[in-house]
């Protein structure tokens, strides 16, 4: 039975986070714009720190912190926002010089960092660990541990396949992409980074009006 508990969490889990991914976000927007670059290798070190900044989530709600973070959510997200329209900005003001090379003028310089900021940028990734992964997480410690790891492996595993997915079919296309083409999806890219702002933004002002 307890067998049972851990590949049905695994599962959940894996569908569910799976899910997530297949969204469109910014995540999702550096993936491609860094693959279209560097190579389908972008897309697991995107992942890695996404999920690191996922780990220390993690750790602040096994520890009870999550009770005291949650009633600064509606702040989170409206700064979330904000963060999202600088950092479109930003992508905007690059996309004129951005080059294909390993050394081009990319926002992040490292997919790493990319992953965590487009992370702790993105309100939503905040307010689903505070209450679904959150929920998922305290019924996993009630149940043992071991439910508690297959539901951050289920989770971690669907991340890492779609977006490796991602990486490496935009990698393999990467020799056919124009410098001036790789500069029109930098600049859609921090268009839709700065419309995913306004709208959180839009979406979270009421709380603070």
């Amino acid at each position: 039975m307890y067998d049972a508990d851990l590949l049905g969490m695994f599962v959940l889990s894996f569908i569910i986070g799976l899910t997530g991914a297949l969204a469109p976000g910014p995540t999702l927007i550096a993936t491609i714009t860094a693959s279209m670059r560097d190579g389908w290798k972008v897309g697991p070190q995107i992942v890695a720190g996404h999920m690191a900044i996922e780990a220390m989530l993690v750790l602040f709600i096994l520890v009870g912190l999550s009770e005291y973070i949650i009633p600064y959510s509606s702040a989170i997200a409206f700064t979330g926002g904000i963060s999202l329209v600088f950092f479109g900005a930003m992508t905007l003001r690059s996309a004129p010089t951005a080059s294909l090379s390993v050394q081009g003028g990319e926002m992040f310089t490292s997919p790493y960092i990319a992953g965590i900021l487009t992370s702790a940028s993105n309100p939503y990734f905040w307010l689903w660990w505070l209450t679904i992964g959150a929920g998922f997480l305290l019924d996993g410690v009630r149940a043992g541990l071991l439910v508690v790891v297959a539901f951050l492996a289920g989770h971690w595993l669907a991340d890492l396949g779609w977006f490796t997915f991602v990486s490496v079919g935009i990698g393999r296309r990467r020799t056919i992409v124009s410098v001036q083409l790789y500069r029109g999806v930098i600049g859609v890219r921090g268009g839709i980074l700065i419309l995913f702002g306004i709208y959180y933004i839009a979406s979270f002002l009421p709380s603070f009006v």
